[in-house]
This record gives structure tokens, sequence and C-alpha cells, in this order.
């Protein structure tokens, strides 16, 4: 398969206003898009199952959706081993780990607007 990361994105395929960061920020904005980055970040690679478990409202067609747009863009890596059953590993690549410092930033506004000192 070829290394997705190096390929360029385009962005303002996915704003009407022709914008690259109003296309990223599309992207990110997706339904629980955030998240699903945030928890990679913070708690490493993760299985569809545990990530399924940390947001118990997301329907597993949604979760699918989500993880496959995050992999063709090059954000996430799908990581499958073929066992019984199959083990599927979900990590941030490259491309992903480059939304770290906006990530965090974004972490700590958000715990400052809500008063909080961290999440549980």
């Amino acid at each position: 398969m070829p290394d997705v990361t190096d390929k360029l994105v385009d962005l303002p395929r996915y704003s009407s206003m022709d914008c690259p960061l109003h296309g990223l920020v599309t992207i990110l904005s997706g339904p629980w898009t955030t998240y699903i980055l945030w928890l990679l970040k913070n708690r490493g690679p993760m299985r569809f199952g545990q990530l399924k478990k940390q947001m118990p409202s997301i329907s597993a067609k949604v979760l699918t959706e989500r993880l496959r747009m995050l992999e063709g863009l090059g954000i996430i890596d799908r990581h499958h081993e073929p066992t019984i059953p199959p083990k599927v590993t979900y990590s941030l690549t490259e491309r992903g780990h480059e939304l770290d410092a906006a990530l965090d930033a974004l972490d700590a506004l958000a715990l400052k607007w809500s008063g909080r000192t961290g999440w549980s």
C-alpha cells in the first residue's frame, strides 16, 4: 500500500469556500473525529472495540466511516493482524501526529474555558 502521508490532501474539496483551512476544520469537525484523534493521541493505539467502548452512543457504522475517512487521508493507520479473530489496531500516522500541537492547544483552551484542570 502506498504511503498516503506523502500525498497532498485536496483540502478545498472539503469546503465550499475554496479555503484549505476551512477544509481542514471541516474534516476535523466531522462527527466524533476530534474525539477519535484525541483518544489515539492520548491513549495510543486502540482496537475498534476499545474506541467504541469510549463512545457508547456512536454507531459501529459511523465509527467505521470516520476511521476509514481518517485512514484515507493518511491521518490514522489501520494495522490488521490475520489472527482468529482478526486483530485490527488504529494509531496516528506521522501526518496524524502533525495535529498534536493543534489538538494540545485546543485541549488546553477547552479546559480553560470549562474551568476544569484535566479530563477524567
